[in-house]
């Protein structure tokens, strides 16, 4: 049968009928509509989280591991006896990385590597008052670090150049400074775990808008560091590494372990329970996605088939005037395949307007630096994919009702 007529024919049904068309097409247009919204934000939300742990750390991290894997056997007084001390204390040795410049330097020459940092990190305390606060510093080249970090963007006062003509002073986060009651220009003493004292002055206070980092870290020139804990100027502890790929860490990581021998660490390992979460996230939206479009499909189903009951007679003269079962379910078809465009087109334009409009709605991150609105991301694979699973399921919800259709005896319909 020309499948024009066929087209002609559905058209008639679904204008004829045209509650239970936009009904049905409304199932579809409200399941896409959630579909692109959810996996919108929660995808958003994951990306975010992923910049801002990937932005405030290394891609990869070499550092030397101190372990106590061997126990110690003493001998006693009965030399047939002996005695394994299976928790022994760690033996006292220096945590620096042998060569630490060097290997900096040869890895900075890799082309898939954006950017190095060698550096020099310890426990401290600063001294405010008759309370004691614990974090951390860093000695850095300062310019390396903000190759890798952005650090300027990340500046809420002072500046990271005035690191570079202060000999004692220190970049502060935010939230440590906070705490501290401290502002740039003020100045602290500085105790190492070795009880070394430095009176340092602060230049600067940043900010990456996680507490981990801006309550407890400062940064400050490598030498100035190498000082305080009296080393010599080859003593670094820490290399950081930026990738140009940050999946291209994962195999890089192992390729510098078995190369220099130290511990590395790349940012999938040091974010585990970060991509856990992001992997519970991404399977909800799955699920809820999943469970939308099928409450539409069955909503749809429900209509095509009460669209094929009242058109029995139709239907029986069709088939009595030459129409084919073929026929039939192609003409049940069309009109499925009609409702699931129409639905998902206009479910992919509401579903786009909502999640603009969410995008523009202000979003208090609290310390967060880099987000003044909800994080929303737009990926058009995801409307095209709302666009297939709309018309799969309408298509799938119409084939049923299709095939009961062709089979209809047109002599029993007529007589009856």
């Amino acid at each position: 049968m020309n499948l024009n007529i066929s087209l002609q024919i559905a058209k008639t049904h679904l204008l004829t009928k045209k509650r239970q068309t936009l009904i049905a097409m409304l199932g579809v247009t409200f399941g896409i509509a959630m579909f692109i919204v959810m996996i919108s934000v929660i995808k958003g939300v994951n990306k975010f989280l992923e910049d801002s742990a990937l932005d405030s750390s290394p891609h990869i991290r070499i550092y030397k591991e101190i372990t106590s894997s061997h126990p110690s056997i003493i001998e006693e007084a009965n030399p047939a006896n002996f005695n394994i001390i299976y928790h022994q204390l760690p033996k006292n040795e220096l945590i620096n990385i042998k060569n630490g410049l060097q290997i900096a330097a040869n890895i900075e020459k890799e082309s898939a590597v954006l950017g190095v940092s060698p550096q020099i990190s310890s426990q401290v305390f600063f001294n405010k008052g008759p309370v004691p606060f614990s974090g951390q510093i860093a000695g850095v080249d300062v310019l390396k670090e903000d190759k890798l970090y952005d650090l300027k963007k990340r500046i809420k006062s002072g500046n990271i150049e005035s690191l570079l003509s202060t000999p004692n002073g220190i970049l502060m986060g935010k939230v440590l400074a906070r705490n501290l009651n401290v502002k740039v220009g003020d100045k602290i003493m500085v105790t190492t775990p070795t009880g070394n004292l430095k009176l340092v002055k602060i230049v600067g206070i940043f900010g990456f808008g996680i507490q981990t980092v801006d309550g407890v870290k400062c940064y400050a020139n490598m030498s100035m560091v190498q000082e305080i804990l009296q080393k010599d100027k080859s003593f670094v502890t820490d290399i950081h590494i930026k990738m140009k790929d940050s999946q291209a860490a994962l195999t890089y990581a192992k390729v510098l372990k078995n190369q220099y021998g130290y511990k590395t660490q790349d940012w999938a390992e040091a974010n585990s329970a970060f991509l856990a979460g992001d992997k519970i996230r991404n399977g909800m939206v799955i699920m809820v996605s999943i469970t939308l479009l099928v409450v539409a499909g069955f909503g749809i189903y429900n209509i095509m088939n009460m669209n094929v009951i009242n058109k029995m007679k139709d239907i029986a003269i069709l088939k009595a005037t030459g129409f084919a079962g073929n026929d039939i379910v192609s003409i049940f078809l069309i009109q499925s395949i009609i409702i699931g465009i129409l639905g998902a087109l206009l479910g992919i334009i509401i579903g786009f307007c909502l999640s603009y409009l969410l995008s523009s709605v202000p979003f208090d991150a609290g310390d967060f630096l880099d987000i003044k609105t909800f994080p929303i991301l737009f990926e058009p694979k995801y409307y095209g994919l709302g666009m297939i699973f709309g018309i799969t399921t309408t298509i799938l919800a119409g084939y049923m009702p299709a095939r009961k259709a062709s089979k209809i005896d047109p002599v029993a319909i007529l007589r009856g």
